[in-house]
């Protein structure tokens, strides 16, 4: 009995430092710089929120939040990167459904969104817009698409890589609206953009928040967004679902998640910690401002999320054969 005792002194001796360890991972994170690693070019959606976090993170932690931008291969050069980083906490990812997408278009990339990776908190989403250059002529959705038919693969729509949100957006558009509009993949968002801009691709879709400027401003034609209702920055545009292609729905969302292991009680305060910011009235007001709405979510509601996009995705890519070899 002495022994048996003795044995089970040791062993809680033993794991008092492991119990201990999971509430002071949290109360001393961070205690250094935190790297936020955008897989996506200057300027888009991810890297404008991305700062706009890692400014306000900064502030409430009282510690540098970081962001860098890691652009490449539809996401996944950034993205790797991360998932190669220790999981402490101090390497964070912003994704977007670049990623859930990815999972089925790109099934032999070097990791795994759910496998490699746990959630930390959803930051906001915003429709997309619809353009084309002022060249192209066509006034609505109805007449391009009608263009589209007429000449099958004469057409043509920008992105800004594979499996990005303005890639399925134009692909999902090619399915549901039968046609044939060739595919035009760029490094990054702003040369989409410029691209579109410039008339050497015909259409796009890009954010709203970062597009509707050069659409008052007369640089590209608005012909619809993509959301379920029209945009409130944008209300005389209509949906593409009204416009003739009913059904059709696509936004650009974004999050945020660390390494697979990364200790919970880091996560837990990370999540908190996005949620003050998503409820701060500046930040809804600006935000509101250029489109993008805010999306509080747990952990564990974040993880529901990605897998049911995962789903959906898939099922895009498969029905319209996209899946690469």
């Amino acid at each position: 009995m002495q022994k048996s005792a003795r044995l089970a002194a040791l062993a809680l001796v033993a794991l008092t430092p492991a119990l201990a360890s999971a509430p002071a991972a949290a109360q001393d994170y961070p205690n250094k710089s935190v790297r936020i690693i955008v897989p996506f070019g200057a300027g888009g959606p991810a890297d404008v929120y991305g700062r706009v976090l890692a400014q306000h993170l900064s502030e409430a932690l009282k510690q540098p939040f970081v962001v860098e931008a890691r652009p490449g291969a539809g996401s996944i050069i950034g993205t790797d990167a991360v998932a190669k980083s220790a999981a402490d906490g101090y390497t964070l990812l912003v994704m977007s459904n670049t990623h859930t997408t990815n999972e089925s278009l790109t099934p032999n990339k070097p990791f795994q969104l759910m496998r490699d990776f746990v959630p930390v908190a959803a930051i906001n989403y915003s429709d997309l817009l619809m353009v084309v250059h002022p060249s192209v002529p066509a006034k609505d959705v109805k007449e391009f698409v009608a263009l589209a038919k007429k000449d099958p693969g004469k057409l043509n729509f920008a992105s800004s890589g594979p499996a990005t949100p303005y890639h399925m957006a134009g692909e999902l558009f090619n399915f549901m609206a039968g046609t044939n509009i060739v595919h035009v993949p760029h490094k990054a968002s702003g040369d989409m953009r410029n691209s579109v801009i410039g008339g050497h691709v015909h259409m796009g879709f890009d954010a709203i928040t970062t597009m509707a400027q050069n659409a008052q401003a007369g640089k590209v034609r608005a012909l619809a967004t993509t959301g379920a209702q029209r945009s409130s920055i944008m209300p005389n545009v209509p949906t593409v679902s009204e416009a003739g292609v009913p059904g059709y729905e696509a936004t650009i969302w974004l999050g945020v998640m660390a390494p697979a292991n990364t200790p919970k009680p880091v996560v837990d305060k990370l999540n908190a910690e996005i949620n003050k910011i998503l409820d701060r009235a500046d930040v809804k007001e600006a935000w509101a401002k250029q489109g993008a709405v805010p999306r509080k979510f747990t952990t564990s509601e974040f993880d529901a999320f990605l897998r049911k996009d995962i789903e959906k995705w898939a099922g895009v890519v498969k029905a319209a054969g996209l899946a690469k070899k």
